[in-house]
């Protein structure tokens, strides 16, 4: 049995794991752009286009597709010199015919010159170090030698170095990104196929920037499997915690898949992590058009409470006490007012639960009898209105209290 001294010990434990308020972990600001990643600003939300990046204007009209509706970093990928070269491109189309919008470059093998080309065009370079020196993979291998693993390192630092000071020159970020499926061959001997072997490849280029005193860094430890993408960001964070590191960190379960599944694999790893209170910025992995990556990614950040860009909606699971087709009036509903934002809208099948189950929300739509509708603001009934005409008489109770917008207004 637990005593009571041991409960006072661990109180501070205690209240943060029953709170219903996410404690963010506390990392420094990293700007990309005019967004700031970190625990001090909103968790920002991010995805990547499909386009090839030599593709000028079909890549610039993919960026903007994703910026307007409310992507608010978006990266592409930059496999060669000509590539980059032409990101500065697109950065120019961009804020000739739109607006700057935040670029982050993904720049894989042996990437230094790529680098150092695209980092004049972009505000974050991405970098995978189980790819940046490239080690040709050996099967028969079982070990590397104390000697190799240092040349291995020195030529890390010379090749890594140059990206750093360059960036650090124009104050721009650099993305640490350890992927699961691409560790290094010496990381695999040492660690094998585990977060820790992520763990510490991201550790090795983090105290090669702490060494040349640059900071701004993000890094993201991203699995196709939700437990291995939370073993490891875990331990990151609690890695940099020990070690004096306060960096953000991008969450992302990596090839996630598409449809359903893939949104589930997102929300249980990415929001199981932002409950906990790490995660600085996110970007939801499906193998589907990235505009579908913005809703869902808003729709985890909603769902745990750390950001309300959309109108939140409460209804019943419905059950024989219903009094009108749920289904159908929560649809109704939506279809009114999803434009809105910062509102939460209870539709209830009955008057049993109604009433205590959407004590929070702003506005209650309730089946007070059969053919009745009783309409709540808060928990106070406000008035009773024939079934057909419920969805207007909510309407006009937001309009009646100043919080509609039309849909056009919504848009601004």
């Amino acid at each position: 049995m637990t005593s009571v001294s041991s409960l006072e010990l661990n109180s501070e434990l205690l209240s943060r794991r029953y709170s219903t308020q996410i404690h963010r972990r506390p990392t420094r600001t990293v700007m990309v752009g005019d967004i700031p990643i970190g625990s001090a600003h909103p968790v920002s939300v991010q995805s990547m286009i499909n386009e090839d990046t030599l593709d000028i204007e079909a890549s610039t009209a993919a960026i903007r597709r994703l910026h307007e509706i409310g992507c608010e970093i978006v990266r592409l990928t930059v496999p060669s010199l000509s590539h980059a070269k032409a990101v500065g491109e697109i950065k120019q189309k961009l804020e000739r015919n739109y607006k700057p919008v935040p670029l982050v470059a993904d720049v894989h093998h042996n990437g230094m010159k790529i680098a150092l080309e695209v980092a004049k065009h972009v505000d974050k370079v991405r970098i995978n170090p189980g790819l940046f020196v490239f080690e040709t993979p050996d099967p028969n291998r079982t070990e590397f030698s104390e000697e190799e693993m240092q040349l291995i390192k020195e030529k890390i630092v010379s090749k890594f170095e140059p990206i750093v000071n360059t960036l650090k020159a124009q104050n721009k970020a650099l993305r640490i990104g350890v992927n699961h499926g691409s560790l290094a061959e010496r990381m695999l001997f040492a660690y094998g196929d585990t977060p820790l072997g992520m763990v510490e490849s991201a550790m090795e280029f983090v105290r090669i920037c702490d060494s040349l005193d640059f900071h701004n860094i993000v890094i993201s430890m991203k699995a196709s499997r939700p437990p291995v993408m939370l073993a490891a960001y875990r331990m990151m964070a609690d890695r940099m915690d020990k070690e004096g590191f306060n960096y953000p960190l991008h969450l992302g379960v990596t090839e996630a898949g598409d449809g359903d599944y893939g949104r589930i694999k997102s929300t249980v790893g990415i929001g199981t992590l932002l409950s906990e209170g790490i995660g600085d910025t996110i970007r939801v992995s499906l193998t589907e058009a990235p505009e579908k990556e913005i809703p869902v990614a808003y729709s985890i950040l909603q769902t745990v409470g750390l950001r309300k860009t959309m109108v939140e909606y409460i209804s019943c699971p419905s059950c024989g006490r219903t009094l009108f087709n749920l289904e159908e009036v929560v649809a109704k509903v939506r279809d009114a007012t999803s434009h809105l934002t910062g509102l939460d809208i209870a539709v209830m099948g009955c008057i049993v639960n109604g009433p205590g189950e959407m004590a929070d929300a702003d506005y209650g739509y309730v089946g007070k009898g059969k053919g009745v509708i009783a309409l709540y603001r808060g928990r106070d009934e406000i008035r009773k209105v024939p079934e057909e005409d419920g969805v207007s008489a909510l309407v006009d109770l937001i309009k009646q209290d100043g919080k509609w917008l039309e849909p056009e207004e919504a848009k601004l």
